[in-house]
């Protein structure tokens, strides 16, 4: 599975993957920073790529099916998370490979404590 990830999220979520034997792609080495979320969101669909993020944007199923994708993962704290947060709430999604290996047509919004999946 290859990941392309958003530029909310820590340049040090693709090490992480890259840990976990993952492929990443950080938006903002593809010249897609500060791009527009239909544009990195197209990027992903026509690449074949799982985009992680932290904008809840990419969570409107209206705007992004997941059935559309092979795969949403939008990552999501409480208060002012830190980088290590986020890869704590990246590295339990990591640790769950059944949940992985079924991402494609899916959304999860992964938190702290649990991991909501949306067909």
């Amino acid at each position: 599975m290859k990941f392309l990830i958003d530029e909310d999220l820590p340049r040090s979520i693709s090490s992480l993957l890259q840990r976990y034997g993952y492929d990443a792609i950080d938006v903002r080495d593809i010249g897609l920073g500060g791009a527009e979320d239909n544009l990195i969101a197209s990027y992903a669909q026509n690449n074949s790529l799982c985009l992680i993020s932290g904008d809840f944007g990419f969570s409107d199923i209206r705007n992004y099916p997941p059935t559309d994708y092979h795969g949403l993962v939008i990552l999501t704290a409480r208060g002012n998370a830190t980088a290590a947060d986020l890869l704590n709430i990246l590295e339990s999604l990591l640790k769950q490979d059944k949940i992985l290996a079924d991402v494609q047509g899916k959304l999860l919004i992964v938190e702290p404590d649990r991991i909501r999946i949306r067909n």
